[in-house]
């Protein structure tokens, strides 16, 4: 930079604004008067005239290309001339730092020849184009292309460089157009295109060929290539495309051929031709781009893989930490020992201080949980031993399966994961399908949104290509997802203890795990087979994941249920094993009043000791002696206890509380399945019996504890079908016993439903409405058979000499037709007496 500051330091000028003066040669001889304004005037015409004895030179390379992006600026409120901006940075930097290289001036003054005397009238610098326009006045004795050839001499010789690059220097060449000073949005590139325009309205123009265009433009810079305009083409005006191998070349053709007129004796043609000259932008190759939008069935799918791939490296590991976190309880305060240490202290103080003995949460359970000791070892010894089943908890509803499993076989047992089907199953929409089995599991981050969001993606394009684009996934996919990162979760649990030192570290992961069934762990599914008759794929997929996890090794799974056909549906995931069941019923009356007395015992003590010092709350309750009778009515269903024992603890008596609750249930019984007489039932799922059904189940069953399976499949109101039987026992009205594997005999679903059943025969209007339903639909029934009795007796009538082989036939048609017929009438008479009956009462 020192270097080009001392080759521009003989400068005569050094500022935008000097007043006029001449430079002297080294001869003494005047070189030229420099004349410069800051913003040089442009006339609104935008071009620059030339009068006599006056030249224009264009000086290129004075400015760096890289400048012109500022120009951009031009929309901004704050640089609306940018040009007027650029100018005043060079000055200021000129004035500032005192270097003339940074003077764009200079550096055109420095490319003029001292042989010649030349005055320069204005300098118009370009920015946009990295040059300046010169407008000189020369000796009338000299031509223009006299200066333009000792210009280039002068400049081969001293070759001036610009301040911004020193590897090139500054070219010059005679302006033989009209230059067009515009200050369009419009930038240099290597492609120029040149326009043949008329010099008149109604002229005609010649289209140049290549040989021309090459002897007219090759004096700028080497070309490429010139591409005439294609031919049968009708774009007006003729054109052809230069190609020029450095942007500066084109530039330099654009500034000094513009506006040139061609005359006729040079080609062009009879008028002239006026060339015009336009910077072509150079399309930019963009093959992949283009061959990504012209091949969606491809390009998509491959994004969505990319998604799913990318999804998977970076939320999966995130998520199996958060599964392992819910399964050992990490985050749970109530498993950390400081807590439990704590707990513990403030609540021995607590009794010491209010004299009271220490009572477990769940003490009412102590009863029930000695009387199903042996269930709650058997499960125990299950989970020590290799076996690849399942373990089911079989039992009505309030029978106690979750507290036996969860509170008592699987007390103190770290890596259990606890899964309720119910929240799964009620949810509406996969959204809400998918946070529900994600909750469960402790899956997180979940975005259950995108399975909508990539669904209209997924439709847009099926729209648009034709195809689907694999964005959106079934809810089948996504639960597969859920469980495949619990089973890996799982697995890293069971493996997590393993050791260098110990005896069996050579052992893979799925002999090891073999080999340690206490290593695994524990998978309670909860509520299985809760609403199935809705939709069974939730239930399928967990039976399939389930029955992975057992034969892997990798966990023991326990099914809870209500259902007692929960075979059908596990066999579907495991056909070829025996499951472990355990059974659960009602508790004996002895047990069932130990629970109470226990759960009496414990709420009254939390409130301090009532009655004499010492004794029991149940020592001193008088109505304790209708207990026993009490509990044979209400039978030993826990939940049904339990809601006996908080309603003693209110102050009723047992009378009193048992009465409340066969009411409950009686309303329980008429809502559900005898006065909604739509075509389905509460929970949405299509109902499979009638009232009339119903009824008569509640009416045989009040007179009697069961009934056998198979007779009452003989009424017609069953019609040998024992569709109706199974509905109604999933929704608990009935129980089925069975023996050697057949139904044996129907129960009531809850021991506390016969005193219902009573209640409601009882119920002389309700009993004659029903009773009235009951027989409509038998006396429907045999009218149909006399019907069709009467129709074949017809058709047999009708036979020409009535054949000896048809009176037998005759004989037994006539004998059920008289028997339908006594049947009706006998109907008839006590649908009669029936509807007295509704007549009168209320």
């Amino acid at each position: 930079m020192l270097g080009l500051q001392g080759a521009f330091g003989r400068v005569a000028s050094r500022q935008w604004h000097f007043n006029t003066a001449t430079i002297r040669t080294p001869h003494g001889s005047p070189r030229a008067t420099r004349c410069k304004s800051t913003t040089p005037a442009v006339p609104k015409t935008g071009h620059i005239e030339e009068g006599p004895n006056e030249s224009i030179l264009f000086i290129n390379n004075i400015f760096p290309l890289r400048l012109s992006f500022l120009l951009c600026l031009v929309n901004i409120p704050l640089f609306t001339d940018p040009e007027k901006v650029l100018q005043k940075i060079l000055k200021q930097v000129h004035d500032e730092q005192r270097i003339p290289a940074a003077d764009p001036i200079n550096i055109a003054q420095r490319a003029l020849p001292d042989s010649i005397s030349l005055q320069v009238k204005r300098i118009i610098p370009r920015l946009k184009e990295g040059g300046a326009y010169a407008k000189l006045l020369h000796d009338p004795k000299v031509s223009p292309s006299e200066i333009e050839s000792a210009l280039q001499e002068y400049l081969e010789k001293t070759s001036p460089k610009p301040w911004f690059n020193p590897f090139t220097s500054v070219d010059s060449h005679l302006v033989r157009g009209r230059p067009w000073l515009e200050d369009l949005q419009r930038y240099p590139s290597q492609r120029l295109r040149v326009e043949f325009l008329p010099t008149r309205p109604g002229a005609e123009v010649a289209e140049l060929p290549e040989e021309t265009l090459y002897t007219l433009f090759r004096t700028y810079g080497k070309l490429g290539d010139i591409k005439p305009m294609p031919t049968g083409s009708k774009d007006l005006p003729k054109y052809a495309t230069l190609y020029y191998g450095n942007i500066r070349d084109a530039i330099m053709a654009k500034n000094c051929m513009h506006g040139f007129v061609l005359p006729e004796s040079e080609g062009g043609g009879k008028d002239g031709t006026v060339l015009k000259m336009v910077f072509e932008q150079r399309a930019k190759a963009r093959f992949l781009r283009d061959w990504i939008m012209n091949h969606p069935r491809i390009i998509i799918p491959v994004v969505a893989a990319l998604v799913a791939s990318i999804t998977v490296a970076v939320f999966d590991p995130v998520r199996t930490y958060f599964i392992k976190t819910h399964i050992n309880h990490t985050f749970h305060i109530t498993e950390n020992r400081v807590y439990n240490w704590f707990r513990s202290q403030l609540t021995r103080a607590n009794e010491i201080l209010s004299f009271k003995w220490h009572n477990g949460e769940n003490a009412g359970f102590s009863a029930v949980w000695d009387d199903r000791r042996g269930d709650i070892e058997q499960i125990r010894t299950w989970l020590m031993e290799t076996a690849d089943t399942f373990i089911v908890v079989q039992g009505p509803r309030g029978s106690g399966k979750r507290e036996l499993v969860l509170d008592e076989a699987l007390k103190g047992r770290r890596n259990t994961l606890h899964i309720d089907c119910k929240p799964i199953q009620e949810a509406r929409g996969d959204s809400s399908t998918i946070t529900a089995a994600a909750r469960e599991v402790g899956y997180k981050p979940i975005f259950s949104w995108m399975n909508t969001f990539s669904s209209m993606i997924d439709l847009a394009a099926q729209g648009t290509i034709g195809t689907k684009t694999g964005f959106s996934e079934t809810l089948d996919t996504q639960l597969q997802k859920i469980w495949q990162n619990t089973t890996i979760a799982l697995k890293e649990l069971a493996l997590e203890g393993r050791k260098k030192d110990d005896k069996d570290f050579e052992l893979g992961d799925d002999e090891y795990l073999e080999a340690h069934p206490e290593k695994r762990p524990v998978v309670v599914i909860d509520n299985f087979l809760h609403k199935s008759q809705e939709s069974s794929l939730v239930y399928d997929k967990i039976a399939e994941w389930a029955a992975g996890l057992t034969t892997g090794n990798i966990a023991h799974v326990i099914f809870l249920t209500n259902d007692v056909s929960f075979s059908k549906s596990l066999s579907k995931a495991l056909p070829d094993r025996v499951f472990r069941q355990v059974s659960l019923g009602d508790c004996s009356p002895e047990v069932a009043k130990r629970f109470v007395i226990n759960h009496l015992n414990n709420a009254d003590a939390e409130d301090g000791p009532k009655g004499e010092k010492g004794s029991l709350p149940s020592e001193t309750r008088k109505d304790l002696g209708e207990l026993d009778g009490c509990i044979d009515i209400l039978g030993g269903r826990i939940s049904d206890l339990e809601f006996l024992a908080r309603r003693m603890k209110t102050g009723e008596t047992p009378s009193k509380a048992v009465r409340q609750i066969i009411d409950q249930s009686a309303s329980e019984i008429l809502k559900m399945f005898i006065l909604d007489i739509s075509t389905s039932s509460n929970n949405g799922a299509t109902r499979s019996w009638t009232p009339e059904q119903a009824w008569l189940l509640i009416k045989s069953l009040a007179s009697t504890p069961s009934l056998r399976y198979n007779e009452l499949l003989l009424s017609d109101t069953f019609k040998s079908s024992d569709g109706a039987l199974l509905a109604l026992e999933q929704f608990e009205l009935i129980t089925i016993v069975s023996q050697n594997g057949r139904p044996h005999s129907i129960k009531p679903g809850k021991p506390v439903y016969q005193a219902a059943f009573k209640q409601l025969v009882a119920d002389r209007v309700l009993q004659a409405r029903l009773d009235l339903a009951v027989l409509t639909q038998l006396i429907g029934i045999e009218t149909k058979a006399i019907d069709k009795a009467e129709a074949e007796l017809a058709l047999l009538g009708g036979l020409p000499g009535q054949p000896i082989g048809v009176k037998s036939r005759v004989t037994w048609l006539l004998g059920k037709l008289q028997a339908s017929q006594s049947k009706v009438e006998g109907w008839e008479r006590e649908g009669k007496v029936l509807k007295e009956v509704l007549a009168k009462e209320y």
